[in-house]
């Protein structure tokens, strides 16, 4: 004889012993446990990587030469096709290097450019061990001083003789525990983002943080005007302009008006007068051509279904949204197509404690060594690459890793970069919500895994 019995939604089938002379009937039949997991990439929306709805035929243009020069590959004299001043210095050659997935303005994709660009035109690069072939885009920073190391060098490059600088030593840094990642964050409603009001931000923050959940965020304002800064994985920068200007520069290489001066000055080494690319005779710098095209870049689509509707309550029950707030509203913007809009970026836009288990020990502005923005989830279900350094592609494993103890009871401590103490931070304010994760069953984590890979 036997008998189904449900239990939390799945079905196990019980062989019960036969009825004469208690002779075992069959052996036990059982299916096997349901276990949740990441459903990987949900399917492409055609607004993906498409201009905001509404902008003026001068808006639009701006866009389409602001994505061309995205789209550039940088060389470093122009002897090459493309624009010049790559390097001394790099991660990429162009800003479509980090951002390609799963269209121009996204995050990584699966297959790394930059083995490949690290030894382009003869240059004599040794790829570094943390870079592999379908791992993620990285960038280096040392604890020690806190800023980003330049993966590749343009030394034996066709088009920089001359210039014999060679990489930082990062198998050194790793050995002493000096090595840190960042990953290429996505832009996609980049514009939106930047036109939300401090006070919005501020008004929500402050609700959150009276809530049940045990964060207490704040913002990473800009140091001379004491405005909130909202961009990168620490907000460090505070606007687009200058988010598009430091990249170009630190990321490629390209001085330009807003970074003016070459990141490493060795004699031989400098082969253009700089800034390289500025705002001359009507020709706008490609810093200003990357912050328009970012700003007029739509805000990803989510794909809905029902288990992702489920998954988008659960999500909200058990906390999530303490900090992956669902919306922001635009203010007053001089533009149409951003203003009095909602951002459905799901993230708050200020930093949060996570524990030492993500702390880089990096402090930016008033980011401390173990915090970070609120991770925007708009575009997630086409993202390959989790966490600020890429060290999971698994939606489930990223949220399980936000729940990192601590040792301190304090909500800030003074740990410079680089310091001993790392791992005495206080515990991660997703912990409330990480338990509250971790007791649901498998299906109601299925349910949220689905949502988040709609988005």
């Amino acid at each position: 004889m036997r008998r189904v019995v449900l239990f939390a939604g799945l079905a196990l089938t019980i062989t019960m012993l036969g009825a004469a002379g208690g002779i075992p009937g069959p052996p036990l039949e059982t299916t096997p446990p349901f276990v949740a997991t990441d459903p990987g990439l949900r399917v492409a929306d055609p607004t993906d990587g498409q201009p905001l709805a509404n902008l003026s035929a001068v808006d639009l243009a701006q866009f389409a030469e602001g994505r061309a020069q995205f789209l550039e590959e940088q060389t470093v004299t122009g002897t090459e096709a493309g624009r010049f001043g790559l390097g001394p210095r790099f991660n990429g050659i162009g800003c479509f290097s980090c951002h390609s997935q799963p269209k121009i303005g996204g995050s990584a994709p699966q297959i790394n450019p930059q083995i490949e660009m690290g030894l382009r035109n003869g240059a004599q690069n040794t790829i570094p061990l943390f870079l592999t072939p379908t791992g993620p885009i990285r960038e280096a920073r040392f604890k020690s001083d806190g800023g980003v190391h330049g993966l590749f060098t343009i030394r034996g490059r066709a088009d920089a003789p001359g210039c014999f600088i060679v990489q930082p030593d990062f198998a050194l840094a790793a050995a002493q525990q000096n090595l840190v990642f960042r990953i290429p964050t996505p832009v996609f409603g980049a514009g939106l983002m930047a036109a939300i009001d401090d006070a919005t931000i501020l008004a929500n923050m402050n609700l959150q943080n009276a809530g049940p959940f045990g964060v207490h965020g704040h913002p990473n304002r800009n140091g001379n005007d004491g405005t909130i800064s909202r961009f990168g994985w620490k907000a460090q920068n505070k606007s687009l302009t200058l988010f598009a200007g430091e990249a170009s520069n630190v990321e490629i290489g390209v001085t330009n008006e807003l970074f003016p001066n070459e990141r490493d000055e060795t004699a031989g080494c400098q082969l253009n007068p700089t800034p390289e690319s500025n705002t001359v005779a009507g020709a706008v710098s490609d810093a200003t051509l990357f912050a328009t095209f970012m700003t007029f870049l739509e805000q990803p689509a989510q794909v809905k279904t029902d288990s992702s509707r489920l998954g988008r309550v659960i999500f909200k029950d058990i906390g999530c949204e303490a900090c992956h707030v669902a919306n922001l509203r635009t203010g007053n913007n001089v533009n149409p197509a951003l203003n009095n809009i909602a951002a459905v970026m799901w993230s708050d836009l200020v930093l949060h404690g996570m524990g030492p288990g993500l702390a880089d020990d990096i402090i930016q502005g008033e980011a401390q060594g173990d915090e970070f923005r609120t991770s925007p989830l708009w575009g997630l279900g086409q993202r390959i690459f989790f966490l600020h350094d890429g060290r999971t592609s698994d939606v489930r494993e990223a949220i399980e890793l936000h729940a990192a103890v601590g040792g301190l009871p304090t909500r800030r401590e003074n740990h410079g970069p680089g310091s001993p103490a790392h791992g005495q931070y206080r515990p991660s304010e997703a912990s409330v919500v990480i338990q509250n994760w971790l007791v649901l069953d498998e299906i109601s984590k299925q349910h949220v895994l689905d949502f988040m890979r709609s988005l």
